[in-house]
């Protein structure tokens, strides 16, 4: 699944490739996600401009002209595949047909991704907004009896961190990714709350090299801990894997526990 530094790529990217392109036709082929009917969707979304593409949580949105914003969740495997000529895209979910043989589609074999006509405004801060902020962290640590990992992970919570980059940042901010997270002194909350930014913000500047053009492309080459490909940390230490039902969590003993 995408998060939050692939999302914010992919949001640039797209608002380069068709910004101020004006959609001619949306085609939907699953229409079970829609959370409004089909016809609702296509007059409010045709004949607009796309003025812009951001990232909220991890979220997609599509800002059109007329003030409609489509919101695109991926969820475990969907993808924004760019359509050339005479291309056959596969599990289409929705296509987007701009002006000028300019097109995308939301794909998912799964048909879990989900396109929302105006999301609703969401209250929960996002991992990079001003609201997530060291005194948010640390009231929301000190009421959780749970591991910190399941925190930084809990959309209700923050925005945006998966399970990916939920290992890197413990990882940088040398906590254990089961410490309890009520039990975390105050210090290391700090070194927490700096990690999120630090590994965030460097992963996207990584990916924006990368992948000047692509959509959908995961690159994990630059992660330091969550890779399967390497058996030791940047500083020496066995990197270790626990599973817990599909999901895997990677960590050295370098990271304190509490």
């Amino acid at each position: 699944m995408p998060e939050l530094p692939d999302l914010e790529v992919f949001a640039a990217n797209l608002e380069k490739r068709f910004k101020h392109k004006t959609l001619d036709k949306l085609d939907v082929t699953v229409s079970k996600k829609l959370n409004v009917s089909e016809k609702e969707l296509k007059d409010a979304l045709e004949g607009h401009q796309l003025q812009s593409v951001l990232r909220e949580g991890k979220t997609l949105q599509l800002h059109f002209g007329g003030g409609n914003v489509l919101g695109l969740h991926l969820m475990l495997h969907g993808e924004i595949q760019l359509i050339e000529k005479d291309d056959e895209v596969k599990f289409k979910i929705i296509e987007f047909h701009f002006k000028g043989d300019n097109s995308f589609a939301l794909t998912d074999f799964q048909k879990q991704a989900t396109p929302t006509l105006n999301p609703e405004l969401n209250a929960i801060p996002d991992a990079l907004s001003p609201d997530f902020s060291i005194t948010y962290l640390k009231e929301v640590l000190a009421k959780k009896s749970v591991p910190v990992k399941q925190v930084l992970m809990d959309q209700k919570i923050v925005r945006g961190i998966g399970n990916t980059y939920a290992d890197e940042i413990l990882w940088h901010a040398k906590i254990s990714p089961f410490a309890v997270a009520k039990a975390i002194p105050e210090k290391n909350v700090k070194d927490l709350y700096q990690a999120v930014e630090e590994v965030l913000r460097k992963e996207i500047m990584n990916l924006t090299k990368a992948i000047p053009d692509s959509f959908n492309a995961e690159v994990r080459d630059f992660l330091k801990i969550h890779n399967p490909k390497l058996t030791e940390s940047p500083t020496g230490h066995e990197i270790l894997v626990e599973k817990n039902g599909g999901r895997k969590t990677y960590y050295t003993v370098e990271q304190l526990d509490f």
